[in-house]
């Protein structure tokens, strides 16, 4: 009784983090969304933009343009292959090579649908060169978040010492952060279509993590109750000494 007790106060725990995780984000994004489309108030958006003026120089915007990059799908699509690979071949986890690719194309799939559905456009004078595409919400914000923060998630559950697993945990928040400040140093984005980005993705992937969790559980169960149930009419017909 006392494990049943524990398992469920764990997962009461783990749901409220998620429910929490959830909505926090969905408010970031309802506040934003009412800001910019229905008050129409960009002006934190102009104000963010003169802000990274003052540090705008030839070996920042190296940097920056070097940062981005991660951020594209030039990167996460091999990024995202390799990763499945690993698992798939040397892992040996079906799981993971199924939850890899169904967290990057739905992420993906969204994405653009938002996109599509609040047809932003970009800022009118980028620093270097005009992007196409829409620009709200930030798709590098959006999949670098789905992407890296699936790379958190597996360093927090498989990673065992301490030291490494929360050194590669803030290395890859700041480099997460870093390629949100590239698309607004770069004036690409807005800095509300970065949040907007951040926030969507951290939202999505903590969803999408739980759903797979509850898919992979019923998964392995249906493949156990069987075996239990072969070898308890054996063992029955066993001849006793």
């Amino acid at each position: 009784m006392s494990k049943f007790t524990a398992s469920a106060a764990l997962l009461s725990l783990e749901l409220i983090i998620i429910l929490i995780s959830f909505f926090g984000s969905f408010v970031i994004v309802a506040w934003i969304v009412r800001r910019t489309f229905f008050l129409k108030k960009e002006n934190l958006d102009f104000k963010v933009f003169e802000y990274f003026t003052r540090f705008v120089s030839d070996g920042t915007t190296r940097f920056m343009q070097f940062i981005t990059i991660f951020g594209s799908h030039n990167f996460l699509v091999p990024a995202n292959l390799a990763l499945i690979a690993y698992f798939l071949f040397i892992r040996k986890h079906k799981w993971y090579s199924i939850k890899i690719p169904a967290v990057a194309i739905t992420s993906l799939v969204l994405m653009f649908t938002l996109k599509t559905f609040f047809n932003r456009q970009r800022p009118l004078v980028p620093l270097l060169e005009q992007v196409g595409g829409l620009s709200f919400p930030s798709g590098h914000a959006f999949m670098s978040f789905s992407f890296f923060g699936l790379l958190i998630y597996l360093a927090y559950k498989y990673v065992d010492r301490k030291w490494l697993k929360w050194s590669m945990i803030l290395f890859l928040l700041v480099f997460i952060f870093l390629i949100g400040i590239s698309r607004i140093y770069l004036k690409v984005h807005y800095a509300s279509d970065v949040m907007a980005g951040f926030s969507l993705g951290f939202m999505w992937l903590v969803m999408s993590i739980w759903i797979l969790n509850k898919f992979e559980k019923k998964s392995i169960k249906k493949v156990i109750v069987p075996v239990v149930q072969i070898e308890e009419p054996v063992n029955e017909l066993t001849p006793k000494n």
